[in-house]
């Protein structure tokens, strides 16, 4: 079936697989619970499990509900961009963004209108405003799988950026699981075994696929591997682990957690990486020639961001549409030697 012959899933076909109604159908979209509107938990789950399984290509002369080619590509961000804290994670990503979009001769629309609901931004709302634009990006750590879905049947162009579970929706990603396999790869080559790993605490599709990188490296091996939760707020608890498991490799999800780790080991008096090595699965755009050269992953965020609108203006191309394999890609993801990785000089420091 070529794609102009194929047909969009709708919220009738939704509702005839799962054996409801489409009014039902619609309330599990918006999420809609309370007064009167009681929809069990077994229907939820079965309208919820048909829109997973549901494929789905898009129909590109959908987008023109968008306004006709307004060259006005949309922006749309789980976790605010701006604050401090999320500068290392958005700002080359809103460059690549940026620089796509000057390529293309396109404005980009940043959406801010969204309401919270439970710490959280939503992207269906009231006054959402999505259709102004001829097609969305969406960024974050963490989206909701129920809108993702939801963006699906109801035929918006949309590019996740990073890689997402939620099937039919395009994106481009980031291959965290091979190389954190590989970095973590050269380390037990190195001879260590001994290894704790600090992760966030997150159910995000990066998160996991690092955390099944460390995973595919140490098993079937006799590495002896703990984990914790951390996200730098609690030092203390973090290097507490360290000298009561003492480990001779730490890998750190966080580029934060490592530099907090490795100034404490200097001051406490180890020697980096002889007594402890240190690998970061991230790396700050902000690294200055004084600041420690971690080994560590390097994710092209620029780059991620730049590929991410061409995929976005090809989903609203009638000449150039992409083809299964490309709407849903994978960027490799490149490792920094740096000096904090070398063989351990002993089994583990007590």
């Amino acid at each position: 079936m070529s794609r102009t012959e194929s047909r969009r899933v709708t919220q009738r076909q939704i509702a005839q697989l799962a054996g409801v109604s489409q009014a039902t159908v619609s309330l599990v979209l918006n999420n809609r619970t309370g007064g009167d509107i009681r929809i069990p938990d077994e229907t939820r789950e079965r309208v919820l499990r048909v829109i997973e399984e549901t494929k789905y290509v898009a129909d590109p002369s959908a987008r023109r509900l968008a306004g006709v080619d307004n060259r006005i590509l949309g922006v749309f961000t789980y976790e605010p961009a701006f604050p401090t804290r999320s500068l290392d994670f958005y700002t080359p990503l809103l460059n690549g963004i940026e620089a796509g979009a000057e390529e293309l001769g396109s404005d980009l629309l940043l959406f801010t209108s969204t309401p919270v609901v439970d710490g959280r931004r939503r992207l269906f709302h009231e006054r959402n405003r999505l259709r102004l634009a001829d097609g969305v990006l969406l960024l974050g750590v963490e989206m909701d799988p129920n809108e993702l879905a939801r963006l699906v049947i109801e035929g918006f162009r949309v590019v996740a950026v990073g890689r997402r579970d939620t099937p039919a929706i395009p994106y481009v990603g980031i291959d965290y699981t091979a190389a954190t396999a590989q970095v973590v790869g050269r380390a037990l080559a190195l001879g260590h075994r001994r290894v704790l790993y600090l992760r966030l605490d997150s159910d995000g599709e990066s998160v996991r696929d690092r955390y099944q990188g460390v995973l595919n490296a140490t098993s079937a091996t006799d590495v002896v591997l703990a984990d914790r939760l951390s996200d730098g707020s609690d030092l203390e608890a973090d290097w507490r682990e360290i000298t009561t498991f003492a480990p001779t490799l730490v890998i750190a999800e966080s580029p934060e957690v490592a530099q907090s780790l490795h100034d404490r080991a200097v001051h406490e008096g180890y020697d980096v990486p002889r007594d402890l090595s240190i690998i970061a699965l991230g790396s700050s755009p902000r690294v200055s020639p004084d600041d420690v050269s971690f080994t560590r992953l390097n994710p092209p965020r620029t780059e991620l961001g730049q590929r991410a609108v061409h995929l976005l203006a090809r989903l609203l191309s009638d000449d150039d549409y992409p083809s299964a394999d490309e709407l849903r890609t994978l960027l490799p993801c490149p490792i920094i030697d740096g000096a904090t990785l070398s063989a351990p000089t002993q089994e583990a420091r007590p």
